[in-house]
Formats: structure tokens, C-alpha cells, sequence
């Protein structure tokens, strides 16, 4: 069976307390990484960072978005990737076009992972971990390792176009009781996924990946969810941010040029406002005309 694209695939362990997702990006991701000219390795890691933020995402319950968030002292001030509970994702890679790491190490050097969750309704909360392992996976395993106290393992690939993921979580006893027990099937579990290949993190379908590495455990494979490309900018947030600056601004910004330009650096749509815009926007909002 052959891979579909733009899926993300949750998976059960029938006879273990072990859950899974499997993540396939294949235009989403392409559209995004075309946005920007990045240097091919700039463009692998972005690749990663866009599946691991749809992993996290799947395996994290939450009604919001979720925003991974590098920022090193390298060449790459700050990488980041979001997806929404709708698995709407974006992502960039800022001051990257002339970044010449090759890898992780070198690329985010001496930095920290931020994961926050921005639930529509609630508390927003934050994760921060180092840097450190040598790639994403790590740096993820380590923050559930210390944050949700769950044993997880990530494997993750980007060819530059297309990305993929997998994750295997142990969860709390339900089926299986005794620890020996459990230890030895996450640790039976763990080590056949260890041996997957980036090329069938990309281009394998689900069914029979699934098969190839765990050929003789029961797998239920849950239904799955379509992942795009969708930036969160909008006409409206850009008139928004430019009323917050205050009328004064304004005044001084519309004096110096006719029309105020504002670029989204996610997609890069342009978007052009004359004050008579603004007057506009006022005038059909209750709240601020009242002001």
C-alpha cells in the first residue's frame, strides 16, 4: 500500500499499554519549505520541526495551537513550527537564508526548546528544554522524559520536500500490570521501531509499515487525520496590530507614506492598508468607535 499524503495516524498496541502516530508530510510541507529559499540542511530540520510540532500536537490533547520554538546562538537565531488543534500547520526558519551548518549541532548550537500550548479558552503553559542530544528527537524525549514522566521515543526525517514522524508512547497500566512485564514489552517495541529507515518514514503507507516493523503484534490502526498548510494571517490581525500602535504613530507613519505595507514572514503575503482603511475598521467596530 502505498504512502498518503498529509496524514497524521494513531495507532494502538492491542495486547500492550503502548499507543503510536504515524506522520506523513508531503505538501504541506513542500509548500511551506518552497515559501523560503533555505539552504537544503536549513530546510530538513524545518521539515522536522513541522512533524514533531503535528506528533506533539496528536498526542497532546488540547483545543489551540501548539508552537515548538528553537533559539540557539548559531546561525539560526529562531526556527519554529505551530499546528492548531485542526492540524493547521506553518513554520519558518528566520535569519536562515545563508546559514552553512549541515546539521543539528551545528545549526542550533547552545540553545533551548520552548513547546507551548495556547489553548482558545485557559492557561497557557510552556516547556523549556536544552538543546542537547544531537537531534529534535532527543531534545523531545528528554522533555517528556521530565515533563510527562511517560516513556516516549521519536524518530523523524525531512528530505527537504517531505517530512515524516514516528512516536511510541507507553502508557499508564490498563492492560498490563506487572512491571517486568511492561518494561519488556516497551523494550521489545522500541527496539523494532529503532530500526525503521528514513525512506520508510517517507514514502511507506501506514498498514504496511506498521506491518514490517512489528510483524507479529496485534495493531489497531485509528482513523486517520489530514494535516495542511494554513497561515494563521488575516487582513483583520494586520489592522488590528497597526490600531494597537495608537493614533499618534499612525499619523507620523501615514504622514511619511500613503499606503502602510505589512508582509507575513510564514507565507509572505503582503497586505496594504491607507488610513482610510483604518477609519474603515474603526468605524465597524462597536468596541473602538465608542472610543
Amino acid at each position: 500500500m502505498s504512502v498518503t499524503a498529509d496524514v497524521a495516524s494513531k495507532f494502538v498496541f492491542e495486547e500492550a499499554d503502548i499507543r503510536g502516530e504515524i506522520i506523513h508530510l508531503d505538501q504541506s510541507s513542500a509548500e511551506i519549505l518552497e515559501l523560503h529559499q533555505y539552504p537544503p540542511a536549513v530546510a530538513r530540520l524545518l521539515g522536522e520541526f513541522l512533524a514533531a510540532v503535528v506528533l506533539l500536537s496528536t498526542t497532546i490533547k488540547f483545543d489551540g495551537r501548539m508552537i515548538l520554538q528553537a533559539q540557539g546562538s548559531g546561525e539560526i537565531p529562531l526556527l519554529m513550527a505551530e499546528c492548531n488543534s485542526e492540524l493547521e500547520i506553518r513554520g519558518i526558519a528566520r535569519g536562515a537564508a545563508e546559514a552553512s551548518g549541515q546539521d543539528f549541532a551545528s545549526l542550533l548550537p547552545g540553545g533551548t526548546l520552548a513547546i507551548t500550548i495556547e489553548p482558545r479558552n485557559g492557561q497557557r503553559y510552556q516547556g523549556i528544554v536544552p538543546l542537547e542530544g544531537g537531534n529534535l528527537a532527543a531534545c523531545l524525549e528528554h522533555y517528556f522524559e521530565n515533563s510527562e514522566q511517560l516513556a516516549t521515543r521519536l524518530w523523524l526525517t525531512c528530505d527537504g520536500s517531505s517530512a515524516g514522524g514516528l512516536l511510541l508512547q507507553q502508557l499508564p497500566a490498563q492492560l498490563v500490570s506487572d512491571t517486568t512485564q511492561r518494561s519488556q514489552q516497551w523494550e521489545h517495541v522500541y527496539i523494532l521501531a529503532d530500526t525503521v529507515m528514513d525512506q520508510e518514514l517517507l514514502r511507506s503507507g501506514q498498514e504496511l509499515l506498521l506491518a514490517h516493523l512489528f510483524p507479529e503484534d496485534p495493531i489497531k490502526l485509528l482513523p486517520q487525520r489530514s494535516v495542511k498548510f494554513q497561515c494563521s494571517c488575516s487582513e483583520q490581525r494586520c489592522l488590528d496590530a497597526l490600531a494597537s500602535l495608537g493614533s499618534v504613530e499612525l499619523e507620523e507613519l501615514f504622514a511619511e507614506q500613503e499606503i502602510i505595507t505589512m508582509d507575513c514572514e510564514f507565507c509572505n503575503q503582503q497586505y496594504g492598508f491607507k488610513a482610510s482603511d483604518l477609519a474603515a475598521s474603526e468605524d465597524n467596530d462597536p468596541a473602538r468607535s465608542q472610543h
